[in-house]
Order: C-alpha cells, then structure tokens, then sequence
C-alpha cells in the first residue's frame, strides 16, 4: 500500500475510533439511553469487556412497570437460548474428565431416541441431528403454558420421525439440547443446575445466576415485557416449567455473562481444545461447514472472528457477542421482545468500539468532511475532483449535516471493478439511512464517494 494511503488511514482511524485504553463511558450510556427511548424497551443493561476485563457496566430503565423497580447492574434478565452454550460447556467438560465423548450416540445415555444410535452429541449440540425443534414460534403456545417433562418433550419432538437426514442440513433446535441437558444429568449424577453452579458458575464467581425455568423471576429482578402490534406494554406470558431445561434455562446478570466471555477468551476455565471444539463449525455430509458450532454462532466479520448467540424468551431479549482476538464482548439484555433494542444497542456499540476496517474508517472520514462541507482533493482522482462541483459539495453539507451524528456504517457490498475496489454500505443516521459507495484506485485514490436515500 502506498505511503499517502497509509498516512490517510492512520489519520482517519485516530478519528473514527477511540483508543484501547479508552472506554468512551458516556458514550455507551448515551447509546443504551436512546435506544431505549425510540424502542419504548422499558430496560435494558449492558457489560462491555475490552482488554479481556470488564471495562463497563451500564443499566437504564424499569425492571418492573406495576410497582416501578428501577433497573440496576445487579438486575437479572433471562438469557434465554444463550444459555445452549452453558449446556455445551458441561458436555465438554464432562469429556475432559473422560466420562464421555461429543461423538458417543445420544442412544447410549437416553433411551428410544429416534436413531439414537447414530445421532451423536456433536450433531445435537451442532443443531444438524435431525430432531425437530420443539419451540419455532416466537410467543408462548397453549400446550407450552402447561408444565412438561423432559419426556414430555422427548415423546412429540424426538422420538418421532427425523425432520430431515441427520448431518445433511443445518435446522436450529431446542430439542437436540434437552437431549444433552440429560445426558449431563445421567453422566454427572446431578441436576443440570447443581453441575453447573459446581463447575463453571462458581469457579468464575458467577455470583449472580439462577435458574429461569420453574417460576418467573422475582422482583428486583426483571419482569418480561411484550406489544401486541403496536400497542401499548403488556406483561409477556412465562412459559410453563420444564419447557426451558437445558435450552434457555438461565438468568443472570450481564457482568455474570461477561466473566463467561472473558473466560472463553482466556481459556481459563475450559481446556483450549475445549474452547476451540466449542467455537467450531459443525459441518454437513457434504463437507459444507455450517456457521453454527457448540451453542454459538461463528462467524468472521469484516474481518474478524465472532463468537455470538442471541437469546428470546417470551418478554427477554440477550445479544452476546465475543471478539477473541480484540479481547472485546458485549452482553446486553432487554426485558421486552417486541423489537430488536438488544441488537441495535449491540451493533451501535460494536461501531463505536471496534476499529473500523480500512475502507469503512475512509468512508466514515469523508462522511464527517462532506457534512462539514469540505473535501480534500487531494485524494480525489481528476473525475471525483470534476463531480465534486459547488454545488454538488453544498448538497452533501445541507443533507448530510441535518441528519446528526453517523450512528452505524453497515457494508452490504465489496468488488473489484474497472481495476479498482468497491464497497458499499448503509450509513445509519437518526431516522434515516443512506446508501453510500466508495471506488478507490491502486494507489490509493477516491475515484467515487456517492450517497442517497435508501428507500
């Protein structure tokens, strides 16, 4: 790469992104502040972990509406399907005391499991077994209001005809994780939750878990939430007991789900070779590796490993998400399921957190100039210096500087074209979002920078 781009780079990465050492506090609160006022969440609470610590601690809103309880950093959310990697964790576990293997048949632990002969723990905690999910839909069904059994569950989803082959697709399901909820129970000789608290929770000093499944969380802790259309908040229906065993059975603080983060970054509870079976695709007949590991999601994006799983329950929402190799992680929860403030307070705060990659850092930088009413053109090619009229550069100042602060750049697009690289991405702004190019030259220059409207 060529000096002038490099020295460009550096410039507007010192813009756009805070320093490591920096945890930009006020910001994040500012962030959970207004995504909690354009949802209508009543709360929500986030922990930031950078550097492999716990950098932040943030929580705003009601835990409870009717009485009012105010929520704090000591609240705890149902996490929800994020606690299928807790499942995962006590199986690899288990495999390190040498007590089972994660390619044992699912058969040899629980019995008359449909072809629980060749259905193996791996494909259950991959979500490729073939086993039905018992829970797609996204709100509390009759017959889930009632208590179930582990049998119960068994009986309508998992030993009744596979969905598909098993290994052949990749098909998410809670059913395959009551199976290995089980088999934790069977091997151990100890409930689930003892197992746990003995093994994972109370070595990281988890201080704050409990189990989400045989009652509603009492006050102070969070009360769920929901809308039905648009509106007004409703408490959300609890699922029966039983239903939520080994799949979403969890509760907990988020400094208590960013101890878990840190610890798989540091592999300091699990083995490293646990922690990289944890954190590895599963992968189909057909070789094809599927973006789902041992109750997480993995992914690379821009870039970067991520490790992830959302997490919904009736009325609660989780997004956790870990950079390993940033040492970065972000756990927020939310207590309504109505909308995705959850998601949105993550990838806001991953924007402001995570170093920009080269051509986002560009774009944001000419984002900034452009709204400021300035362009430097001494970047530009001789056809962006020609586009780049008076009149064309007092449009984007206009436009642009209305709309506020740039709140999320997200790529949807990269190429190669005409012997130069493209991207392109949505830029997010207060109630508006724009669509925005950039073409660039071998030697670094801006041959386009265009934006719009996105409809």
């Amino acid at each position: 790469m060529r000096v002038f781009r490099n020295a460009f780079v550096s410039a507007v990465l010192a813009f756009a992104s805070p320093a490591v050492a920096e945890i930009p506090k006020a910001q994040i609160d500012a962030i959970i502040n207004e995504v909690l006022a354009e949802s209508g969440s009543p709360s929500a609470s986030v922990a930031v972990v950078q550097d492999g610590r716990i950098a932040h601690l943030a929580a705003f809103g009601q835990a409870r509406l009717d009485p009012p309880v105010v929520a704090t950093t000591e609240t705890r959310y149902g996490i929800a399907s994020v606690s299928k990697q807790f499942t995962a964790a006590s199986i690899l576990l288990l495999a390190d005391d040498g007590k089972l293997t994660l390619d044992d048949p699912v058969g040899r632990y629980v019995p008359n499991l449909t072809d629980g002969d060749r259905i193996t723990l791996r494909d259950v905690l991959n979500n490729v077994s073939g086993y039905t999910d018992y829970w797609p839909q996204d709100f509390v069904f009759a017959r889930m209001k009632l208590p179930a059994s582990r049998d119960d569950i068994l009986n309508g989803w998992a030993r009744t005809p596979l969905e598909f082959p098993t290994r052949t697709e990749y098909r998410y399901s809670n059913t395959g994780f009551v199976v290995a909820g089980m088999v934790v129970e069977k091997v151990s000789g100890q409930s689930l939750m003892d197992f746990q608290r003995r093994r994972i929770f109370d070595p990281l000093r988890m201080t704050g878990v409990t189990e989400n499944d045989s009652a509603p969380l009492k006050s102070p802790d969070a009360a769920n939430y929901t809308r039905y259309g648009a509106g007004a908040l409703r408490p959300a229906d609890k699922e029966g007991p039983g239903w939520l065993f080994a799949a979403a059975h969890l509760a907990m603080r988020p400094a208590d789900l960013a101890l878990w983060n840190i610890s798989l970054m540091d592999a300091s509870l699990l083995k490293p070779a646990s922690v990289a079976a944890l954190t590895q695709p599963g992968v189909l007949k057909s070789g094809q590796p599927t973006s789902y590991a041992l109750g997480l999601r993995v992914s690379v994006q821009d870039g970067r490993r991520v490790w992830s799983h959302g997490g919904a329950l009736s009325g609660v929402h989780t997004d956790n998400r870990i950079w390993p190799d940033e040492k970065l992680a972000l756990s927020v929860m939310v207590n309504t399921e109505d909308n995705q403030a959850q998601s949105v307070i993550a990838d806001r705060l991953a924007f402001l957190l995570l170093p920009s990659t080269e051509d986002a850092a560009i774009m944001r930088g000419l984002l900034a100039d452009a709204a400021a009413g300035r362009i430097d053109r001494s970047r530009l090619t001789p056809n962006a210096d020609a586009f780049f009229t008076p009149q064309v550069l007092a449009d984007y100042q206009t436009s642009l500087s209305a709309l506020g602060p740039l709140r999320l750049l997200r790529r949807t697009g990269g190429s190669k074209r005409g012997g130069m690289t493209y991207a392109s991405f949505d830029a997010v702004y207060a109630g508006k979002v724009l669509w925005v190019s950039l073409r660039m030259t071998p030697d670094g220059k801006i041959e386009q920078f265009m934006a719009g409207p996105k409809v």
